[in-house]
């Protein structure tokens, strides 16, 4: 078995997501160099608000935030999302999720989480990207952080336009109302909304909206793979 796997490492060998050179057997995914690029934001750690707790300020009470990387361009977290997002990579996703998994189980406000909710996709962007990228993130959290993983109570029911070169107020108007909830959001108290990456929150913002109008007490956290910086 071992020369088997040592032949197909020669044929398909695994390379770096980040800067393409061939992987050692004991790295995952980044080789050592890109993975000292990555920036963990450690705001687990934190004893004052974060930079994610403080993008909701004003806008919508979240109980609880976590986001485990920052994004930043032109270095590894920037090849980390596009890979999970453009390049059909669902064991990226669930890998990362797993993490977050790990981390946010030692947090106390996590504790009483009860669903596991996804950012939806319309199934449009879902037919041509093949996969949710949140749903993946959202099994790999459920391997280490095993609360269920909902993804029908909450669905996207417009196909609104690629946020990336929108203004904040503009991609507020982009997705003010393309979510759909069903009545049994009612039976939760306490959801997880998961998501690749928040830049302005908006999406996220939305779909709390939404889960609010049905279920008005509902508790809502945040967790998402990135942070823009």
């Amino acid at each position: 078995m071992q020369i088997l796997d040592d032949i197909l490492h020669l044929i398909y060998p695994n390379c770096c997501i980040g800067c393409e050179r061939e992987l050692a057997k004991s790295e995952d995914y980044l080789c050592s160099i890109c993975s000292m690029e990555v920036s963990p934001t450690n705001f687990h750690l934190y004893t004052e608000p974060t930079e994610m707790d403080k993008l909701f300020w004003g806008r919508k009470k979240v109980h609880q935030t976590y986001a485990h990387l920052f994004f930043e361009k032109e270095k590894a977290s920037q090849s980390i999302l596009f890979s999970i997002k453009y390049q059909s990579n669902p064991d990226l996703a669930i890998y990362f999720g797993e993490k977050i998994g790990q981390v946010i189980r030692t947090i106390p406000k996590f504790e009483d989480v009860d669903g596991i909710l996804p950012v939806p996709l319309h199934p449009k962007k879902l037919f041509i990207r093949g996969y949710n990228q949140s749903l993946a993130l959202a099994e790999g959290l459920h391997k280490s952080f095993p609360v269920k993983v909902d993804e029908k109570v909450i669905l996207r029911s417009v196909h609104s336009e690629s946020q990336t070169k929108k203004s904040r107020f503009q991609r507020w108007d982009n997705v003010g109302t393309i979510f759909k909830v069903n009545k049994s959001i009612e039976k939760y108290k306490h959801v997880l909304i998961i998501d690749d990456v928040i830049t302005t929150g908006s999406t996220v913002e939305a779909m709390m909206n939404a889960l609010h109008e049905i279920n008005p007490n509902l508790l809502i956290s945040v967790v998402t793979l990135a942070i823009a910086k």
